[in-house]
């Protein structure tokens, strides 16, 4: 636990001497790579903070969402669907339902509406939730689901973001080693011919 506390103290004071530290045998392109590290990883940090704001407002939007729904009791006017077949969007089921404060309707629930209208005869009380307009939508998640695709949403959009960073970086790097082997050649062709002459 020291140990990473001093290499996370270490870490600033490094990258700081790599930027803006004297050092006669650092060349432009060495500084330029640090600085370009230094804002790629600047980069990461403000990507980190945002995508925590976003699964916030993740959470909070499907929050929001779930306190608008309401649930009540519909009885279905015909037999459900069978569970055998519980992808078929053609199927839908005649139900009727009260909305709070509202007259009685009836319209079609599908199992997206109400998945309880697997195999339910006709008859069957099953709980639906209503939008305010008093039409059905599907079940709310539970708060542990909403949680868990908050972070993963966060965790995904953090991710991809840092992939794109590592891609960039290397980009840069390659094109910063093409170049410095260029000037190792050049500079070899140069001082090359009289060392190996004196042999």
């Amino acid at each position: 636990m020291r140990r990473e506390a001093r290499r996370a103290n270490r870490l600033l004071p490094r990258l700081l001497r790599l930027v803006l530290g004297r050092n006669e045998l650092r060349r432009r392109s060495d500084r330029i790579e640090g600085i370009v590290l230094a804002a790629l990883s600047a980069g990461f940090l403000a990507i980190v903070v945002t995508a925590a704001l976003y699964g916030a407002h993740i959470y909070q939007s499907q929050r929001a969402a779930v306190a608008r729904l309401r649930p009540v009791t519909a009885v279905l006017s015909q037999a459900g669907p069978a569970a055998r077949n519980p992808f078929d969007p053609a199927a839908p089921t005649l139900a009727t339902w009260r909305p709070p404060h509202a007259a009685e309707r009836s319209g079609p629930l599908t199992i997206w509406d109400a998945p309880a209208i697997f195999d339910a005869p006709a008859g069957t009380a099953i709980t639906v939730w209503l939008d305010r307009s008093g039409w059905p939508q599907p079940p709310p998640p539970d708060p542990g689901d909403t949680i868990v695709n908050a972070l993963v949403e966060s965790v995904a959009a953090t991710g991809s973001a840092a992939v794109v960073l590592v891609f960039c970086y290397l980009l840069f790097r390659r094109a910063l080693d093409r170049r410095r082997l260029a000037r190792w050649e050049a500079a070899w062709a140069i001082i090359g011919p009289g060392w190996t002459s004196r042999r």
